[in-house]
């Protein structure tokens, strides 16, 4: 009898801690990854204006930092949770059993989807973070400069290649994953509400990727100048 109590609170602590991952994990992707993800596409539009300042705007509301502990600040910020995040969704892939082929459904297909463009959001942020932030600083000692990611972005494909494909998994990302992050949370609940907050998913989907894409396409077109 003692034993089967035993692993009865045993379980129910396991379920309790899975429970409590899996919110602040979900939580960690909104704030402050989310609204992060898009203060730094709002800051990165600044490129359209290259035709006028050869991408000082870019530069000043991009990479700048008032004072270099500030840039510290912001990588704490941005990259403690992201690890917590990524750790926190690797371990939901290794457990994930998707059936699409049985179960045809659109919320089927959402899941994989999700699963899938984690997968590769990994993968660009890994390069992005790099190429973007530590090798400029670290190897190069200077924050990455406009003109040689616009030449990038214009003369080697598989750079513009990466930047629309990996921007497109974080707004199918981000985008679903909100959706998600309200039903976990109980904030939508009902079938109704849930089929009225797919439209803001929607939406947030075509604002994100129109913001990314409008920024790697002012990106394109200076390199034409570089």
């Amino acid at each position: 009898m003692s034993t089967a109590i035993t692993e009865a609170s045993d379980q129910a602590e396991n379920t309790r801690a899975s429970f409590i991952r899996s919110r602040l994990g979900s939580l960690l992707a909104i704030a402050p990854l989310g609204v992060w993800t898009f203060i730094h596409l709002w800051n990165n539009l600044a490129a359209w204006r290259f035709r006028e300042d050869h991408g000082d705007a870019w530069q000043s509301a991009v990479t700048d930092h008032a004072h270099p502990v500030a840039h510290f600040v912001t990588a704490i910020i941005v990259l403690l949770p992201l690890a917590l995040h990524t750790a926190w969704g690797v371990g939901r892939l290794l457990t994930m059993r998707p059936n699409n082929i049985q179960y045809g459904f659109y919320g089927n297909l959402k899941y994989l989807l999700q699963r899938l463009s984690a997968l590769g959001v990994v993968l660009f942020l890994g390069a992005h973070i790099w190429l973007a932030m530590l090798k400029p600083w670290f190897l190069e000692g200077h924050a990455e400069h406009f003109s040689s990611l616009a030449s990038q972005m214009r003369n080697h494909p598989p750079t513009l290649v990466v930047y629309l494909l990996g921007t497109l998994g974080v707004s199918y990302h981000l985008a679903n994953g909100v959706g998600t992050w309200v039903m976990g949370w109980g904030l939508v609940s009902s079938k109704r509400a849930l089929r009225k907050f797919e439209i803001v998913s929607l939406t947030l989907f075509v604002v994100l990727l129109g913001m990314s894409w409008g920024v790697i396409y002012a990106l394109y077109m200076a390199g034409a100048q570089s």
